[in-house]
């Protein structure tokens, strides 16, 4: 098999995405959101010249991770790419979502054998999305 060939089905059998950016307008309320909803810790750096917020990320498992991102090529939307967020309680992070004031875009949906989703709209105005394994 030529090294072309090797690479090709390298990449078409791992996860395509390695990191994504959620933009928006206010980094510390952005922050506040994220790790009140979602129960994860932050870390803030400065990157070229952006403000970031890292989500964890551990090297080696399946999956992607990303950062909350502020500057001039950020523009927070519900419009475009969504998210999906892995939770392990989709009702409990809905309630906290909520008490944090966001809306529900697309409210908890059984999807059969895969779990449930939703969809919500952060503290910035991105449309972000929920998934829960079926146990």
């Amino acid at each position: 098999m030529a090294d072309e060939d090797k690479s090709t089905k390298a990449r078409a059998m791992g996860n395509p995405v390695v990191h994504f950016e959620i933009p928006v307008t206010d980094m510390d309320r952005a922050m506040a959101f994220y790790e009140a909803v979602l129960g994860y810790r932050l870390n803030r750096q400065q990157v070229d010249g952006y403000d970031m917020a890292f989500f964890p990320r551990a090297d080696g498992a399946a999956g992607a991770s990303g950062a909350l991102a502020r500057g001039d090529v950020y523009r927070p939307s519900k419009e475009g790419v969504i998210v999906y967020f892995d939770v392990p309680d989709i009702d409990a992070v809905l309630q906290k979502a909520r008490a944090r004031g966001a809306r529900i875009l697309y409210a908890k949906k059984d999807i059969g054998a895969a779990g449930f989703v939703a969809e919500i709209e952060d503290s910035e105005g991105n449309r972000i999305a929920l998934s829960q394994v079926r146990d």
